[in-house]
């Protein structure tokens, strides 16, 4: 299983990382290391205004190679398979008013 850390500074940042449509929620991380797609990931993430992380279980659900034509950067779609610490709710709560945002997101 990898292990990736991530810190989300802004809302903003959150915003455009964050996959709702996903069944139990999901995030896209800019990478550039190879992971295959099913890999099973444990997320420790860091919410804007937050003191502690939180861990969530996922799998790669997609990949974005470098150099796609459309501009969307390098990375991977993680979704959520294991949530104890209750994290989608957690960024339902910190990003609500931007969910019905019309500006693009790094995954839609």
């Amino acid at each position: 299983m990898e292990n990736i850390r991530l810190e989300f500074i802004t809302d903003r940042d959150l915003y455009q990382s964050y996959m709702p449509f996903m069944k139990k929620g999901g995030l896209f991380i800019r990478t550039t290391e190879p992971i295959e797609l099913a890999t099973d990931v444990k997320l420790i993430v860091i919410l804007p205004d937050s003191l502690e992380s939180s861990e969530v279980i996922g799998k790669v659900s997609w990949i974005t190679p470098i150099g796609v034509q459309s501009g969307t950067p390098a990375g991977i779609g993680v979704s959520f398979i294991s949530d104890p610490d209750n994290i989608r709710s957690q960024i339902d709560k910190a990003i609500g008013r931007l969910l019905n945002s019309s500006d693009p997101t790094l995954s839609m």
